[in-house]
């Protein structure tokens, strides 16, 4: 069968006339919701896996701060290039054999790594020994790179398909309690479960969480498999068809033309982009600056977790009682503050706080928009729009990464590598706040709540 907009997918969420009132629809999610919820579970604890196997691989393979910057280049740089064709496609096929296209093509390409990185581990230094590398292992970083931006192409299109297939699955009113439980439980699994069993692993060898990875991600597709129901854009009756140029011109235009999601699609891009020039050279910063090694490494991130767990159960309470815009205007300033106190307060403690308030703020900002675009945009353009606004929100983010990783390199022979490191932070600070400048006029609260009545009337 093929889903209408909002309606539930499962059986399990349909209820005889005479049951129940029109009125007073079910508030469960759904069979087919809570598949697709134990699916974001299981593949983000891989991911968790990832966060820290994949900077510590990269860092014991070399320490060029380009270089490492350069894999969290490779790994966004598909948002940048195959975001836009991402939505054709999305709007094109059926976007459950989609997502479970891109986890069968991630896992089989994470087992690539872990046998390439199997085959090497005797000659890796242990976690601890990093001090130890002088050179570039140039055959295994070039494998790492090429796998994380194959990789990163898979997610574009498996990330677009899952944000698209939310409105069939749950209703309308159901959108902000459905996005903020996966918000929810992504942040604890990538960053409170999946980090300490990868640091666990990487101790035992080296190849060990790039396995475990890879299966996370065919367990996954299984779960999704599972979905009953069709997922395919619907199509008006008389709509001729059109060439792909044709349909990723008609979504630009959406997006461009809207007064509302075109600047906050540009302000996220920026704030994306901000965020990974302190991203992408982190694992540096915890060696070189915090002094700390996985087992800290992955305690510090805990505070992401706590932060994004409340977070995603706590996003639609405060965005009722602030209003929304309000919301989005503290995600932008609290970042910027919790940035400079870092760069005044190299300790992991601080940093591990900080972090956590971060990602309350982000979790936070990502609930509210993400439902709003869910709602807003017409079904039919949903793959479509919603890459466009991607590509502004995430293109951005190989940008920073470089952007990161060329700050240290150019400061390091003046400042020293401590304060280039340190350094990241404050370009971050000052990015986000000349965001919540511009961005308290644009996105106010009237006016995300006027663009959301009137896609419901």
């Amino acid at each position: 069968m093929t889903t209408t907009p909002n309606a539930p997918a499962s059986p399990d969420d349909e209820m005889p006339d005479e049951a129940q009132p029109a009125e007073t629809p079910s508030k469960k999610l759904g069979a087919s919701y809570y598949k697709l919820f134990t699916g974001t579970v299981v593949s983000n604890m891989g991911d968790g896996i990832g966060t820290i196997a994949y900077p510590w691989l990269a860092s014991a393979v070399t320490r060029n701060p380009i270089l490492v910057a350069f894999v969290a280049v490779a790994q966004r740089l598909p948002w940048l290039l195959f975001t836009l064709p991402a939505g054709v496609i999305t709007d094109r096929v059926d976007r459950r054999k989609a997502m479970i296209s891109m986890d069968l093509m991630r896992g089989a390409l994470t087992l690539l790594v872990a046998f390439a990185v199997l085959g090497e581990q005797d000659a890796l230094p242990a976690p601890d020994e990093l001090e130890m590398v002088t050179g570039t292992n140039t055959g295994l970083y070039l494998t790492v790179v090429a796998a994380t931006l194959l990789l990163g192409m898979a997610e574009v299109l498996r990330d677009n398909a899952n944000q698209t297939i939310m409105p069939n699955i749950v209703r309308a009113d159901q959108l902000e309690k459905a996005n903020g439980r996966v918000w929810s439980v992504e942040g604890i699994m990538n960053l409170f479960v999946g980090p300490p069993l990868g640091s666990l692993m990487l101790l035992v060898a080296f190849s060990l969480p790039f396995f475990v990875d890879a299966a996370t991600f065919f367990v996954a597709a299984a779960l999704v498999f599972l979905i009953p129901g069709s997922f395919r854009a619907e199509r008006e009756p008389d709509e001729q068809p059109q060439s792909f140029r044709q349909e990723l011109s008609e979504g630009v235009r959406w997006l461009m033309g809207h007064s509302l999601l075109r600047p906050m699609a540009i302000i996220l891009g920026l704030m994306n982009g901000a965020s990974m020039i302190a991203g992408s050279v982190m694992v540096l910063y915890a060696q070189d600056v915090l002094g700390i090694g996985p087992f800290l490494f992955t305690v510090m991130f805990f505070g992401m977790a706590v932060g994004g767990f409340v977070g995603g159960n706590i996003a639609s309470i405060i965005s009722k009682r602030l209003g929304s815009g309000t919301c989005l205007a503290l995600t932008l300033v609290g970042t910027a503050v919790v940035s400079t106190i870092v760069f005044f307060l190299p300790y992991w403690p601080v940093v591990m706080v900080g972090m956590g308030l971060v990602a309350l703020l982000g979790i936070l900002w990502n609930v509210i928009t993400v439902s709003l675009r869910q709602t807003i945009i017409p079904p039919r353009l949903l793959g479509r729009v919603n890459s466009v606004y991607r590509f502004f929100a995430w293109g951005m983010i190989p940008i920073g990464a470089a952007v990161g990783g060329v700050l240290v390199w150019a400061l390091e022979p003046s400042v020293g590598r401590e304060w280039a490191l340190r350094s990241t932070w404050l370009a971050e600070a000052v990015v986000y706040l000349v965001l919540y400048l511009f961005g308290r006029r644009k996105l106010t609260t009237e006016k995300l709540e006027a663009a959301r009545q009137a896609a419901l009337t």
